[in-house]
């Protein structure tokens, strides 16, 4: 499919997406949220895909909504959506591939791009990266899951001071409270990113869906209910081919051949 405000390329099982709006900052408009989305589905569809890395053209990540978008009486857009309280789905799409989802940040992440930045499962920032939430500033909230993403992320105080403020911190601010992983210079962010999924897409494909699985729906589960989910997923890993490949691997001293059965 060829997409208008995004790159997507593919190279072996890594998938990468690179927001391409790189004059307004890579701002989230409508047609970038849609393909977004279509990107998604599109992943998802595909097997061959095992990581996915998420990345910004230029000297941003994203800057956010596309403000001027939003504020023009003719134009249907996110503002569309949002004041007829339909939720921002491609969000949630993106969390929800069955995949691990690899944010390379390279530069500024506010509001939405912030937002997108935090459905992904692990962030590699460029010490040139700024991640806030402006939204305050301009009379919003956040609307795709800031709100309930960020303090569950960096704790409830915190998450509090970058809502009701909406000032941005630096990537080292964002490794010291979690929201990061790992902070990198510039010209090695994307080998970083590049380094992580290569790692991630020799490992077991079901049990990394699994384990995705556990901790985004165990999150919304009482510890119980949760822990019942977990052992539920690991009976199930159990009974693959995977699973015997790995532990005879294991004794047999030798690399394991994954095949996602």
């Amino acid at each position: 499919m060829l997409y208008q405000t995004i790159i997507y390329e593919k190279e072996e099982n890594i998938a990468l997406i690179t927001l391409n709006r790189p004059d307004s900052l890579n701002a989230l408009n409508l047609k970038l949220a849609q393909e977004l989305e279509q990107v998604a589905d599109e992943i998802a569809a595909d097997e061959s895909v095992r990581v996915v890395i998420i990345t910004g053209a230029g000297r941003a990540f994203s800057a956010g909504a596309d403000i001027k978008e939003m504020m023009s009486p003719e134009t249907a857009s996110l503002g569309t959506q949002l004041a007829k309280g339909k939720p921002l789905t491609f969000f949630s799409k993106i969390e929800n591939l069955d995949k691990p989802v690899i944010g390379a940040i390279n530069g500024l992440a506010i509001g939405g791009g912030c937002e997108l930045a935090l459905v992904c499962d692990m962030r590699i920032a460029s010490t040139a990266a700024r991640f806030g939430f402006g939204e305050i500033k301009i009379g919003v909230i956040p609307a795709g899951g800031g709100t309930v993403r960020s303090p569950r992320l960096i704790g409830i105080a915190k998450a509090k001071e970058m809502l009701f403020f909406g000032d941005p911190i630096d990537a080292e601010e964002a490794y010291r409270l979690g929201l990061v992983n790992k902070v990198v210079p510039p010209e090695s962010l994307l080998d970083e990113a590049k380094k992580w999924a290569n790692t991630l897409s020799q490992r077991p494909p079901l049990a990394l869906k699994a384990a995705k699985s556990c901790v985004n729906v165990g999150m919304q589960m009482p510890l119980s209910a949760a822990i019942d989910f977990e052992a539920r997923e690991a009976a199930i890993l159990f009974k693959t081919e995977d699973r015997e490949e790995g532990m005879s691997a294991f004794l047999e001293k030798r690399q394991p051949a994954f095949r996602g059965k």
